[in-house]
């Protein structure tokens, strides 16, 4: 009986641990874009070229993952150097105060192949909100430079900036309150 009991404890720890998949993004290959619109006629976009997404992946059932995401403000890249180092300032983001952007998956609903309705916490900014987020599986492939399988997930989302208090003395006449995200990830098992 003890001999079977070691056996099953065995088999049950070896299914759990092939059960999950950790990924972890590629930071060359990885990175958050956001879009706003400035005075009403014009988007402009920049990027958070610092990302990390890293998914406890579930192989049985999909939805039952873990996913996080982290995004370093410091970062910040609209191409104006000016414009970064404003953004960077206490008047929006305040990286000094707050370097870090983080996400933690609440919940993963399939909505259609390979799309996902993701809700989570986002704190930004030293406000933590929920959000809700499209989740894009992109798909994957053996990358030809390192062997591994690569996976490709897309984050698509959209916020209100006035919510975690980023730039409240810039109107959204001058600076939407809607901002656009999406963050494009490629992730291989650690």
């Amino acid at each position: 009986m003890k001999k079977l009991l070691s056996i099953l404890t065995v088999f049950m720890f070896t299914v759990s641990t092939f059960a999950q998949l950790n990924l972890k993004s590629d930071a060359a290959h990885s990175r958050i874009q956001f879009t706003v619109t400035h005075l009403g006629i014009n988007d402009i976009t920049g990027n958070f070229d610092k990302a990390d997404l890293t998914i406890k992946a579930d192989e049985k059932n999909f939805v039952n993952s873990k996913l996080t995401f982290s995004a370093d403000v410091n970062s910040i890249n609209t191409h104006i150097e000016a414009r970064d180092n404003h953004l960077k300032s206490a008047d929006f983001f305040d990286a000094a105060k707050f370097p870090t952007m983080d996400f933690t998956s609440t919940s993963l609903t399939k909505t259609k192949k390979d799309q996902y309705t993701l809700k989570g916490n986002l704190t930004m900014h030293g406000v933590t909100k929920p959000v809700t987020l499209t989740l894009i599986y992109k798909g994957s492939t053996v990358n030809a430079m390192n062997k591994k399988t690569t996976y490709g997930y897309q984050v698509l989302g959209t916020l209100n900036r006035s919510e975690f208090n980023v730039g409240p003395n810039f109107p959204a006449p001058m600076i939407s309150d809607l901002v656009s995200i999406k963050g494009d990830f490629e992730l291989t098992a650690e």
